[in-house]
């Protein structure tokens, strides 16, 4: 297991399985340490197209004989064809939509005095009207005000329309018209290897830059948690790209060659070269889509707190299965199934292992979480649950984030 860094600011706390702890670039200086809970995998790479050219420029025309009668000795040329003008073209196109976040706040100190601190993130238009998405942690601060700084040298005053419950999404409104926005792409159409590129204010200081790299991987699970190890969240079906991704980049558009947001850079690794890692689009659009419809972002909702086991997990607490959703809380006050919740009137109790919503088996690869997000508050889901090792099942009719007290 390795630890990663989180780019700014503080988680708020999810019940999910215990890591170690991170920081936040936010008012605590930035980067929030996470655990891979999945092995990499290979980093592909890309490469280039060849064309043979004779040395005059014409295209070859083999078997043509000079005065002589013998074919005549051509010096050709590899003419590479490189993806550079491509990754030009995808970086015109969307630097104007994608802003950069200063968010300052008043902190207590000594002797009744406080002091002013200063965080940085990134985000990119949704609407031309001023919806911008970034990262939940990088406006995790309540209190503070938040400022954004479009391409083009204009700032606004931000404030947060909504955070997504269950990722690490969130979407602020500042108050312009007839923006420049993004269009999203499927990194489901992407391959292992295809040309990637990151855009954000890294460090805080350097707007809008720009940084390529490759698809490294697909489907990555990460834990964070804040320094004391009691806030923490995990992120399934992440994107894995080796295009630097620093402090300061949290909330930025990942890209492909054609200029479409493919991810929403997130985190990077804190003992590693280039590994960064991005939520898919697909999960971001959805979150727009329910902004637009509803004027913020909601999730279905079931009510249970739980651990995601896996078979170290499961071997050292005697654990029968290494895989599903323990209904469990650690936290107090927190109690493991939300009283009154889908969860709750469905008959699901604390200590039950939760292996499959509507058939689809919960994995490392696969949370509870995630797979819920398939389905609208209202559907009705079938629950696979173990309890006392015997195998259950119960029909569920999801609530909706909004109406819980989450």
């Amino acid at each position: 297991m390795e630890d990663v860094k989180i780019s700014e600011g503080d988680k708020e706390p999810v019940p999910l399985e215990p890591t170690n702890s991170r920081k936040g670039l936010g008012f605590k200086g930035v980067i929030a340490v996470i655990i891979l809970s999945l092995i990499f995998g290979v980093i592909g790479g890309g490469g280039g197209v060849y064309l043979l050219l004779s040395r005059g420029g014409n295209l070859l025309k083999p078997f043509l004989k000079d005065q002589a009668g013998s074919i005549p000795t051509t010096v050709t040329e590899k003419l590479t064809l490189e993806e550079s003008s491509k990754v030009i073209d995808a970086v015109e196109k969307v630097n104007p939509s994608v802003v950069s976040i200063i968010a300052t706040a008043e902190v207590p100190g000594f002797f009744n005095t406080t002091t002013t601190e200063r965080s940085a993130g990134t985000g990119f238009i949704i609407t031309s009207d001023g919806l911008i998405m970034t990262n939940k942690h990088v406006v995790s601060n309540a209190s503070a005000k938040y400022v954004v700084y479009l391409n083009s040298g204009k700032s606004y005053s931000a404030t947060i329309q909504s955070t997504d419950p269950f990722n690490d999404l969130a979407v602020i409104k500042i108050d312009a018209k007839d923006l420049p926005v993004v269009s999203f792409g499927d990194p489901e159409d992407m391959k292992i290897g295809q040309t990637v590129i990151a855009i954000g204010n890294a460090l805080g200081e350097f707007q809008n830059t720009v940084t390529t790299g490759v698809l490294s991987a697909k489907e990555r699970s990460i834990t964070a948690s804040d320094t004391t190890g009691a806030s923490q969240e995990t992120l399934d079906g992440l994107l894995q790209t080796d295009a630097a991704i620093n402090s300061g980049n949290s909330g930025g558009p990942l890209l492909n060659l054609e200029g479409q947001v493919v991810g929403v850079n997130v985190a990077v690794a804190q003992q590693a070269q280039n590994i960064g890692f991005a939520i898919p689009s697909t999960i971001a659009q959805s979150a727009m889509e329910s902004i637009k419809r509803t004027g913020k972002i909601v999730r279905p909702y079931l009510g249970v707190r739980y651990v995601s086991l896996n078979p170290d997990i499961s071997k050292s607490n005697n654990i029968s299965v290494d895989y599903g959703a323990y209904v469990y809380s650690n936290s107090l006050g927190q109690p493991a199934v939300v009283a009154g919740g889908p969860a709750d009137q469905a008959g699901i109790k604390q200590g039950d292992i939760i292996i499959a919503v509507n058939g689809e088996k919960i994995d490392s690869t696969h949370s509870l979480t995630r797979l819920l997000q398939k389905y609208q508050p209202n559907d009705e889901i079938e629950l696979t649950y173990q309890r006392n090792g015997q195998e259950n099942k119960t029909k569920v009719k999801l609530s909706s984030t909004d109406k819980a007290n989450i």
